[in-house]
């Protein structure tokens, strides 16, 4: 996936059935960071070249790319498990996410951030990452922490119980034959 905009310029490229490789060259480490971490407890391989003018603009650039490169390898949806949720601690943290790959874009985020960065990224661009990714995956995305002290720790759990949801939605069903879906379309 390649976007370029007047602000920023990102390549995205995502492998379903990877290994959990992360190339993520951002120009914000902390979310290369974030990047490497979904990549690695997904299983998905992620690579990610952002060049932008603000961090803002990469952040969400690199957002929409991500949920469109991942839409598309998804395609039809047809087979995947569609469901997925977990919890995952990170020290003091506690988060919970759950995703349906249904091609209704909702989110619902709630990562109880209080500081107003976490290393180099803004924590409102945080929670503006999971949104803009949700939204361009078409996907239905709740992510929440329970609860935690360290704000780094907090927003690290939910990247990580987003990936394990992932890796449960975007799995095949070997039982799936079609869309999983009642109505027999997504």
């Amino acid at each position: 996936m390649y976007r370029k905009t007047k602000e920023t310029e990102v390549s995205v490229k995502v492998n379903l059935d990877g290994a959990g490789k992360a190339d993520a060259n951002t120009g914000v480490p902390f979310l290369d960071h974030m990047v490497t971490s979904l990549a690695t407890h997904s299983m998905i391989d992620i690579t990610a070249k952002v060049k932008g003018d603000l961090r803002h603009h990469s952040v969400e650039d690199l957002a929409i790319g991500l949920g469109e490169a991942l839409s598309k390898a998804l395609g039809s949806r047809e087979g995947v498990t569609r469901f997925g949720y977990a919890a995952a601690p990170m020290d003091c943290s506690l988060a919970f996410a759950a995703v349906d790959l249904v091609k209704r874009p909702y989110f619902k985020i709630d990562l109880k951030l209080r500081g107003k960065k976490i290393e180099d990224m803004p924590t409102e661009d945080i929670n503006h990452f999971f949104e803009s990714l949700a939204t361009s995956l078409c996907a239905n995305v709740h992510v929440y922490t329970q609860y935690g002290s360290n704000d780094h720790h907090k927003a690290e759990a939910a990247v990580k119980a987003l990936a394990l949801s992932l890796r449960q939605a975007v799995a095949l069903d070997p039982r799936r034959k079609g869309v999983p879906s009642s109505k027999g379309v997504i």
